[in-house]
């Protein structure tokens, strides 16, 4: 056992997610790693760290629906134009199942 506070808390916490470590070895089509989801987060934290952030909760729901639906549509070869005017009419972006 790690006599160091940090490497024992790290041992913890890859001892819990262990079997989970290596799923891309087993599943070609996982990404070894979240670049894509940090990608994802990068322009809404450019936006708050530029604009000082959101002046109200419905404004930041509006900014982080609005760039759910258009991430969503962009991996799915929409444009955001397509996938807001998809939305609006009722439809939703991805079918479900």
């Amino acid at each position: 056992m790690p006599d160091n506070q940090h490497a024992r808390r790290l041992r913890k916490r890859y001892g819990k997610v262990r079997n989970s470590l290596f799923t891309f070895l087993e599943h070609p089509d996982a990404p070894p790693d979240n670049n894509g989801s940090e990608r994802e987060l990068r322009p809404t934290a450019t936006y708050r760290k530029v604009t000082g952030g959101f002046r109200s909760k419905w404004g930041a729901d509006l900014f982080a629906g609005v760039r759910s639906v258009v991430g969503t549509a962009a991996r799915r070869g929409l444009s955001a134009d397509q996938a807001i005017r998809v939305v609006l009419g009722g439809d939703p972006v991805v079918q479900p199942g």
